[in-house]
């Protein structure tokens, strides 16, 4: 019982199909084609020689501290609450502007913290940073 006709079509082909082969060289012929001209209508310039070393101006770090009575110490120095919004003002127009490091006590009220945030950023410190001790 057969399912079809038998016919010459059984036969193993033994040609290569080029199809492919056309196509993948036609686009490299392209890319080729586009990117020739590109390379070689550059026009030579002499360009001048710098000194590729980037310049590291660190800003100053201006360190406030509250301690355990609420005191506000700028850079080691005892301050007063009303000279505080001041010093950091002036220290804000200074370019490039200072990171500002605040130390609270951890028996300090968050009030005193949270004074001195505000009036850091009454004073346009943009950069305030927390420091704190890891536990050992």
């Amino acid at each position: 019982m057969a399912f079809g006709t038998q016919d010459d079509s059984d036969e193993v082909m033994n040609e290569i199909n080029m199809t492919p082969m056309v196509d993948i060289m036609l686009v490299l012929l392209i890319i080729f084609i586009i990117t020739v001209p590109v390379m070689k209508h550059s026009v030579n310039i002499d360009l001048p020689r710098a000194n590729n070393e980037a310049q590291n101006i660190k800003p100053e770090t201006l360190r406030l501290s509250v301690d355990a009575d609420g005191n506000y110490f700028l850079n080691e120095a005892k301050i007063a609450d009303e000279d505080l919004v001041p010093r950091l003002r002036a220290a804000a127009a200074i370019a490039p502007q200072p990171d500002l490091h605040i130390r609270g006590d951890k028996s300090v009220r968050y009030e005193r913290v949270a004074q001195a945030m505000a009036a850091a950023q009454q004073a346009g410190l943009r950069k305030i940073g927390f420091i704190t001790e890891p536990k050992n």
